[in-house]
């Protein structure tokens, strides 16, 4: 799916943030109010899912991207990368 989503951004007209300041998404190291602030839009979007696709398969390092923060989407990568690893090979 990541490549598809990659190769369309399209949904991204539909996300929550659309008008929102971008500098929300973008918070400071340790910044924990916004980083609640800018997942509470998240938490209402209908393209959640897609966003965060799009972040993994561009390996987005910064700022919160489908509800999760960078820590998040490292953690999330790591254990796809441990399940793909695991069955035997790589997919």
């Amino acid at each position: 799916m990541s490549a598809e989503v990659v190769a369309d951004t399209s949904w991204m007209d539909d996300g929550a943030c659309v008008g929102v300041d971008p500098d929300l998404f973008f918070p400071r190291r340790g910044d924990n109010d916004a980083v609640t602030a800018a997942k509470a839009v998240c938490a209402g979007c209908p393209v959640t899912s897609e966003c965060l696709e799009y972040a993994l398969a561009q390996q987005v390092t910064h700022g919160i991207w489908g509800g999760t923060s960078e820590r998040e989407r490292r953690r999330i990568r790591s254990l796809r990368w441990r399940a793909r690893h695991a069955k035997g090979g790589v997919r």
